[in-house]
């Protein structure tokens, strides 16, 4: 009997402790401080910096517009720039149904720049809910803050856009936990372009490769893929994968500088015919028209760094049909 009462204490200890620990994640937090008291001046070279991250590089109005899925790529449609409703559910093999918001003036007029700023950077909205990291937070918050500066000061310039976005909801426990992954910034200054390596590596983290170029689980990389491709896109017509773009024979060890550079800007080629995707077939989610707007020389930073990384074998599978 004394057995079986220490066993009913210890059990209802535990039970005790999870609830607190539950209460602390869902009431507690996210905490990455309160908003910054900011007023970003929208200076011209701020606004035009902005516009090349937000649409080239960091490519905030690929995820945040609609995409024409009819043509290879998904180019962005026109009339809803910026109006969000793009989703990620699962579907795709999210955790849940998450939709891009509307980031024009019609959804953020309300919103100060330091709100803007603190969801960019810290994952934590206006109202103070958690953001998942489908949003690249984690990353811009590893941006020169000057950088973020740039892209919401080009945000505030959109032409409003009246769309009205469903609410983004988590599957369980990941509606729990979304809540622990929100954090802090940790701004790193650009470093100069004359050293391509390190300014290769900035945009890299700028423009989210490592997202998409991994495997992943529930919507998280797993450690150890980074570059090495295989993350899988689901469609209607079966799955698709993303490729190996470490410097191993199985990823992208034959590609030399130009081919690298030429596979991007062939998609801003004046002699470029968009390719429309018939019924059945797989597309990619590969946005080439936006960050085929990147420069030359920027392309060129990104190969440099990326030949630095460690070599996965990985031998990936493109696509497996229906």
């Amino acid at each position: 009997m004394k057995v079986l009462k220490f066993t009913g204490i210890i059990i209802l200890i535990l039970v005790v402790l999870a609830f607190s620990a539950g209460l602390y994640v869902k009431t507690a937090l996210p905490n990455t401080g309160e908003p910054k008291d900011l007023k970003i001046e929208k200076t011209e070279s701020r606004i035009l910096r902005g516009k090349y991250l937000a649409n080239n590089v960091a490519v905030c109005m690929d995820c945040h517009s609609s995409r024409d899925w009819q043509i290879y790529s998904g180019p962005l449609k026109s009339g809803n720039f910026g109006g969000g409703g793009e989703p990620f559910n699962s579907d795709m093999g999210f955790p849940g149904n998450f939709y891009a918001p509307n980031i024009t003036p019609a959804a953020l007029g309300q919103w100060t720049d330091g709100e803007i700023f603190r969801a960019v950077t810290t994952g934590v909205s206006k109202d103070g809910h958690a953001l998942f990291p489908i949003m690249g937070y984690k990353r811009f918050g590893k941006m020169d803050e000057e950088d973020v500066l740039s892209i919401i000061a080009y945000i505030r310039t959109l032409a409003p856009v009246e769309n009205k976005v469903a609410a983004s909801k988590a599957d369980f426990p990941v509606n729990f936990l979304i809540n622990t992954m929100p954090e802090k910034a940790a701004f790193q200054p650009k470093p100069a372009k004359s050293d391509n390596v390190a300014y290769g590596k900035y945009l890299v983290n700028v423009a989210g490769c490592v997202d998409c170029h991994s495997k992943t689980d529930k919507g998280q990389i797993i450690e150890g893929t980074e570059f090495g491709g295989g993350m899988e896109f689901k469609q209607p017509a079966g799955i698709l994968r993303s490729a190996n773009i470490t410097f191993d024979n199985t990823g992208i060890a034959s590609w030399t500088k130009e081919a690298f550079v030429k596979r991007f800007k062939t998609y801003t080629d004046s002699a470029y015919v968009p390719v429309v995707v018939k019924p059945g077939e797989l597309n990619t989610p590969m946005p080439w028209s936006m960050y085929a707007g990147m420069e030359p020389s920027d392309l060129e930073a990104i190969y440099d760094f990326l030949k630095t990384n460690k070599p996965i074998v990985h031998k990936v599978e493109k696509a497996t049909t229906n």
